[in-house]
């Protein structure tokens, strides 16, 4: 294997190129790469299948050989292309800070354009991007699966095993389903002001104010998360500001190689912050927050974007970091309860945020903390790559809950809407529907309102058994 340390730098593509002129991936990061090996080990393929060509180290060599000419965009380069879940652990792991995420992007957008893909897989692609982006066809879609939970029907379909004998993805959407909520038809307010601390003081004489992203799948199917960031950050000393034509951030088209599409949705994104006049945007959802940090380089070769671009991103928060800008203004009361943490990988490794999330868990009392094994290892969720690979993702998902139940906590929790509903899936599969799952903020709130935990989990019980 070629050291791409000896690569010369700069970006010129030779005439040779299997990629296009329209940014194709870095010479000069694609040289940062050693091939040590560190990635290895963290790297959900790799650990799975053992394969070289699915390790970052081996997805970066073929990016190499196809920068030069010496591979082509066939077949066999665009699936271990798309066999990468993105989670970026590598990057945590990697001693020489090689920016995978920059890489892997780049990539995909070449591939979308290149490699013609089989017709199955190419309509399966077109029916998420035409309903996960839009919150609108999302709540539509809401109504018949409401019915279809509550009227017991899902439960006599998962125990008919008719479920067996459809085509693996469809199955795993069943799979993944979520519970859908009362909130799920409820829209939030597009103001809330900031409270009084309890000793009756502000935080200064003008609130900071602080635009919220409402997501599409989470502002549909976790409206309550979006309900309880809102209460915690408004009691926190917060103006809240969720404009109601935020659309799609555009994090699935990045994920998945649809480059104009998710362009698009990051302008559209920026200009309605842009015009809603907030100091920070603050982000509930890891996928969406390291998709937006990245506009900048989304938008990089944009004359007219690149610049607003990267002033947005300066100011995208995840919750966990905005709360932690200032010492606690409101009470937090004892949830006398154990819980396993599970990072979500945009977060811990594509943001960089680790500490926050348990620093804010350790300010409820009497709430403990459980850390589990493999934590840097992904759960499997990947944005949608659980519905388009979901024999990968079911592996890694039942890893995954394997050591949250080893860890003994009574509740497992996270800060991302797709790992929530991966572990609920690997979950049930082993028989435990009941083992509660909650986002970070909601215990926060919980605490900072002093709601009796037992109703919380009676809570949850109650909308699981749908």
């Amino acid at each position: 294997m070629a050291n791409l340390t000896q690569i010369a730098s700069g970006n010129q593509l030779s005439k040779r190129s299997s990629f296009d002129d329209d940014n194709p991936p870095s010479k000069d990061l694609l040289a940062d790469c050693v091939h040590c090996g560190f990635c290895l080990p963290a790297c959900p393929t790799y650990v799975l299948w053992g394969e070289e060509m699915d390790s970052p180290r081996g997805r970066i060599y073929m990016m190499a050989k196809a920068r030069e000419g010496e591979a082509p965009l066939d077949k066999l380069f665009g699936l271990h292309m798309d066999n990468c879940l993105g989670c970026m652990a590598c990057m945590t792991a990697c001693p020489s800070g090689v920016q995978y995420d920059k890489l892997i992007e780049n990539t995909r957008f070449q591939v979308e354009r290149h490699i013609q893909r089989p017709a199955d897989e190419l309509l399966f692609r077109k029916l998420l991007f035409a309903i996960f982006p839009h919150a609108e066809r999302l709540r539509l879609l809401a109504i018949p699966a409401l019915i279809y939970q509550r009227s017991g029907l899902g439960r006599l379909v998962r125990a008919s095993g008719i479920l067996n004998h459809l085509p693996k993805r469809f199955a795993a959407m069943e799979a993944l389903l979520p519970t859908v909520p009362d909130s799920a038809f409820h829209g939030l307010l597009s103001r809330t002001p900031a409270m009084r601390s309890e000793a009756g003081e502000t935080r200064t004489t003008k609130p900071i104010r602080v635009g919220m992203l409402a997501g599409c799948v989470q502002q549909v199917f976790f409206q309550h998360v979006n309900e309880a960031t809102v209460r915690v950050l408004a009691a926190e000393g917060y103006e809240v500001i969720v404009p109601p034509e935020q659309e799609c951030c555009g994090a699935l088209m990045v994920h998945c190689g649809v480059e104009e599409e998710a362009r698009s949705h990051a302008r559209q994104m920026i200009a309605t912050f842009e015009r809603a006049g907030v100091d920070y945007i603050v982000i509930n959802a890891a996928g969406c927050g390291s998709t937006m940090k990245e506009y900048g380089h989304l938008l990089c070769d944009d004359p007219e974007w690149a610049e607003r671009a990267k002033e947005f991103s300066s100011r995208c928060r995840d919750i966990s970091e905005i709360l932690l800008l200032h010492p606690p203004r409101q009470t937090r009361h004892a949830l006398p309860v154990r819980v396993a943490y599970q990072d979500a990988c945009h977060l811990r490794h594509a943001q960089g945020i680790y500490q926050e999330p348990r620093s804010l868990l350790r300010q409820i009392p009497q709430l403990e903390i459980a850390e589990i094994a493999e934590p840097n290892l992904c759960c499997g969720s990947a944005g949608v790559y659980n519905l388009m690979h979901p024999e990968a993702g079911e592996a890694l998902g039942d890893r995954k809950v394997v050591n949250l139940l080893a860890a003994k906590a009574e509740v497992l929790v996270s800060a991302n809407p797709g790992c929530l509903l991966q572990l609920q899936a690997g979950l049930r599969r082993r028989g435990l529907p009941e083992v509660p799952i909650f986002h970070m903020v909601e215990l926060l709130d919980a605490s900072i309102r002093g709601v009796d935990f037992r109703a919380i989990l009676a809570r949850w019980k109650r909308n699981s058994q749908n």
